[in-house]
């Protein structure tokens, strides 16, 4: 069996093909990976639409504008928080949030970051990253952290029903 790799042990052809081989192979592969485009609007109307509303509900969220909160959120509102859990009650979330956020944490949107996609017949798909700061701990670093909203559009409004928060 030596014998047999001893043939090929000084073989520039076999040499040659090996890295022609290699060289395909690198080839083929690269070719099937796809990049990943960078974020277009599908729809610019759309996407204004839901910039505006991330700023009117975040607006009211740094300010302490429970009324505006509340009509931003569905009643069928779920709020998932991959560290809170899950939320169900609409009360309850704006209880939360007056308790622990008014005049305590504020909210900036990380600029460039919102991607806005249409959901056929029920409004929009909104993903981002923001970042929060404690007044309580203005030394804390704030990190960004990714979000999702899915608005649903009823008749000329629009209304938060899910959100996924990820710190």
């Amino acid at each position: 069996m030596s014998e047999f790799f001893e043939f090929f042990k000084g073989n520039f052809f076999f040499k040659f093909l090996l890295f022609l081989y290699a060289l395909l192979t690198s080839w083929i592969m690269n070719g099937q990976v796809e990049e990943i485009q960078p974020y277009k609007p599908i729809d610019n109307n759309l996407y204004n639409e839901i910039v505006k509303m991330d700023s009117i509900y975040f607006n009211a969220y740094n300010h302490c504008d429970m009324k505006t909160q509340a009509e931003i959120y569905d009643d069928t509102l779920e709020f998932f928080h991959d560290k809170g859990g899950l939320f169900t009650s609409k009360e309850d979330i704006l209880k939360s949030i007056e308790k622990n956020i008014c005049g305590k944490v504020t909210r900036s949107l990380i600029k460039g970051s919102i991607e806005v996609y249409p959901i056929k017949e029920y409004g929009a798909i909104e993903i981002g990253y923001h970042k929060f700061y404690n007044k309580q701990e203005p030394d804390a670093k704030s990190i960004p952290s990714k979000f999702i909203v899915v608005w649903k559009k009823q008749d000329i409004y629009w209304k938060i029903t899910k959100v996924i928060s990820l710190h």
